[in-house]
């Protein structure tokens, strides 16, 4: 197929070509032409989402999870970092109409401190460093722990590792090819991650000047899912008896904007992650830009977050010659017009128009 437009991030007016499912910038001859105006960005990134988590909760089966990817497809979401699912995905990438997936195992946690049944529990935490070394090599490059959750015992969120065991995680996980992220809500739990070399965090509401201070330092990724985190309130009001977890999370929720925001200014990587299964619904990556927007960043540095700075983190390519061809094209420009992020003209994965607005207009 053929193509012209207006290609992102540097704003180029070109002609792109597709043959055999990768991009060339040298014309093909006979091509059919997709498309001759339009802005063309690089396939779409849910930095953080679930594939495999039920929409209320549990464990989804085998149609379900490709109802899910085929929900993130359609909305240009063609790259899925899975941020820990509990049920094994593999078979998605035998379906080449589907996003290609980015898994992180299963979440790695403490009896009682995580959601039941999602994550591996572990009674002693000094396990902690060959449960992470066996999900390094099981998964794609990622492994997730749970950094903290409410403890019942003291009703409040509190750090489920001790400092040494977590570095020694880190290393184990590094050791055998992956980066590791973790669950985070809370202020706690933070410097002991940052510390021990944790590659990113996911949510970071605890966020404050100093540990912001140490994730720059470190070079530490933050994903902040924030439409998840405007869940925080109904949390809070559904633990009447933790008073003071409720406060925390309220207030974790009211200033996560300028959270991230003051994160983003000093320099710390965020990307784009809705956290959907569980209680986010699949396919909601617009939302998430626009508040990545409304924390701060401009409309092109929100969608990079969930485009090519989040590929280029990510180890996948964006729109280059010889590149897969992996596109999402829109007729007005998304930074400018947001609102088109959710009606996508055409949809590209593997070089073939997996979601359509408009037909193919003929030969060029």
């Amino acid at each position: 197929m053929h193509l012209r437009g207006i290609v992102l991030p540097d704003d180029d007016i070109r002609d792109l070509w597709v043959h055999e499912g990768i991009v060339s910038f040298e014309r093909v001859p006979g091509a059919d032409t997709l498309c001759d105006s339009g802005w063309i960005v690089p396939g779409l990134v849910d930095a953080h989402c679930h594939v495999g988590i039920r929409y209320g909760g549990g464990h989804e089966d085998h149609d379900g999870a490709i109802a899910q990817a085929e929900v993130e497809r359609d909305a240009g979401a063609l790259l899925l970092r899975d941020a820990g699912s509990p049920i094994d995905t593999h078979f998605i990438d035998d379906h080449e109409e589907l996003p290609r997936i980015i898994r992180a195992g299963r979440h790695i946690a403490r009896p009682r401190r995580y959601i039941r049944e999602l994550g591996i529990e572990l009674d002693d935490e000094r396990d902690l460093p060959q449960i992470v070394a066996e999900q390094a090599r099981r998964g794609d490059g990622w492994v997730k722990i749970v950094g903290d959750w409410i403890d019942r015992s003291v009703g409040d969120l509190r750090p489920l590792w001790s400092d040494a065991v977590l570095a020694e995680a880190i290393e184990a996980a590094h050791a055998n090819g992956a980066r590791v992220t973790a669950h985070v809500f809370g202020e706690d739990a933070l410097p002991g991650l940052i510390s021990a070399g944790i590659d990113c965090l996911e949510h970071g509401t605890g966020l404050t000047d100093d540990t912001i201070a140490m994730m720059v330092e470190h070079g530490t990724a933050l994903v902040p899912t924030l439409i998840n985190i405007d869940t925080f309130p109904d949390i809070a009001d559904s633990a009447g008896k933790f008073p003071v977890y409720a406060a925390h999370m309220r207030d974790l929720h009211r200033r996560v904007r300028d959270t991230v925001g003051k994160a983003h200014d000093a320099g710390v990587p965020i990307y784009a992650g809705t956290d959907a299964g569980g209680s986010i619904r699949h396919g909601r990556i617009a939302d998430e830009i626009a508040a990545l927007g409304a924390a701060g960043l401009s409309a092109h540095d929100a969608l990079g977050a969930a485009s090519w700075s989040a590929r280029d983190w990510l180890g996948r390519p964006a729109i280059a010659h010889g590149a897969p061809a992996d596109f999402v094209v829109y007729r007005e420009d998304p930074r400018t017009h947001p609102a088109v992020l959710a009606e996508p003209a055409w949809v590209v994965l593997r070089g073939r128009v997996v979601a359509s607005a408009s037909p193919v207009t003929g030969h060029r």
